[in-house]
């Protein structure tokens, strides 16, 4: 069996409706449902979007302000969905 193989039967066998399962090797989540993919998508988007609205003349204050303080907080309120509705994380 190959390890793309072993890894979507993994994500599959899901009997407690996890939204995200902890990653096969390594430490973190993945998606498992569509409600993980949804969160992870809404993330990506957000985050993509902060990001492309970065003027060149923005100032260093400004930048933590506009861009990167939102990010920090859109990347703490994805971790704590992953950590409410996710499997609980081991190495």
């Amino acid at each position: 069996m190959s390890c793309w193989n072993e890894y979507i039967a993994y994500l599959k066998d899901n009997p407690e409706g996890y939204w995200f399962k902890r990653k096969l090797y390594g430490y973190g989540w993945t998606p498992a449902t569509w409600q993980g993919w949804t969160v992870m998508g809404v993330y990506l988007v957000s985050v993509f979007t902060l990001t492309l609205g970065i003027a060149p003349q923005l100032s260093e204050t400004k930048l933590l302000e506009v861009v990167l303080l939102p990010v920090l907080v859109a990347t703490l309120l994805l971790v704590a969905i992953t950590w409410k509705t996710g499997e609980s994380p081991k190495w």
